[in-house]
């Protein structure tokens, strides 16, 4: 059987953790939910920002726009934020206000957009001014308002942000700029390495970063050094994936001699990871004389 192993980079959990990392001078303040869900249809809200004081404002660059419900679009460095999506999350904001049990609970003057994004959208702003009569104001490096809506809306540009102010932010990229920021990226993880948002972050830019961190032989030894406990945990980690994974292929190696293995069955031996499990399925194959005698056996264990 043919292995096949794929490594992809999971952006949004980063990012979770990244604009808290953002607001965390003032996460008191705050309630974050990661992939808030609308209504009962798989509708998700990347993240929704509520703040728990509507009278008392967030001071940090990125949550000045904030009101009491704040809904957070993000896209990855590999991704375009385009006119449909604009409307999308537009459209999940409004559905957010009406999704309550008693009307007009949630006005709509408390509620903001926030599109995240690497890019600059052309297109998109391109859109909003032509076609919405929509301005468009650079308030600060990276950060914009559009204007015009009676929802405030608000975009980031990632690459544009000040490393001063939203370090962790603008690196939440796979192309870092280079020495100096690795550096203080470095240091400031060094400060809060015990922080599970800040392994969260620094692991996918280390992973997405790799070039540039080996490039800096120095800094990569201190990188190592901070992360060995988690480096450590992850290999131990691997090689007991390693070891269940290959039980559960000698599973199927068995299984085929007797026949077409059905793909459902497939995936759950292959998502099997308790050894014990993997152990006596081996020597469940070995002695059936066809799937669905393995099949029978394995339920009655459940």
């Amino acid at each position: 059987m043919e292995k096949r192993r794929t490594h992809v980079l999971q952006w949004h959990p980063a990012f979770y953790a990244d604009i808290q990392i953002e607001l965390e001078a003032e996460a008191g303040l705050l309630i974050f939910e990661n992939e808030h869900q609308l209504g009962t249809k798989p509708k998700e809200i990347d993240v929704l920002i509520v703040k728990k004081e509507q009278e008392v404002p967030v001071r940090k660059n990125i949550g000045r726009i904030f009101r009491k419900y704040n809904i957070v679009e993000y896209k990855s460095p590999t991704d375009y934020l385009s006119i449909d999506d604009f409307y999308k999350v537009y459209g999940y904001a409004c559905f957010y206000k009406a999704d309550t049990s008693r009307e007009d609970s949630i006005k709509i003057q408390d509620i903001t957009i926030t599109f995240v994004c690497h890019r600059y959208p052309r297109s998109l702003i391109r859109h909003l001014k032509e076609e919405r009569g929509y301005q468009i104001t650079g308030v600060e490096d990276g950060i914009y308002y559009i204007i015009g809506d009676k929802i405030p809306i608000q975009m980031i540009l990632t690459k544009e942000l000040s490393e001063k102010h939203n370090l962790w932010l603008k690196s939440l990229t796979d192309d870092l700029e280079g020495a100096d920021t690795v550096r203080r990226l470095i240091e400031q993880y060094g400060e809060h390495k015990e922080n599970k948002l800040y392994k969260s972050v620094m692991n996918l830019i280390v992973r997405a970063n790799q070039d540039k961190f080996k490039e800096v032989k120095t800094m990569c030894e201190a990188l190592e050094e901070l992360m060995k406990e988690e480096m450590e945990a992850k290999k131990a980690e691997g090689k007991m994936e390693g070891k269940t994974e290959g039980k559960a292929e000698s599973v199927l190696d068995l299984l085929v001699d007797l026949g077409e293995v059905p793909e459902k069955l497939q995936a759950e031996i292959m998502g099997q990871k308790n050894p014990e499990i993997l152990k006596q399925w081996i020597k469940y194959a070995a002695r059936a004389e066809t799937v669905e005698e393995f099949e029978q056996k394995i339920r009655k264990m459940e």
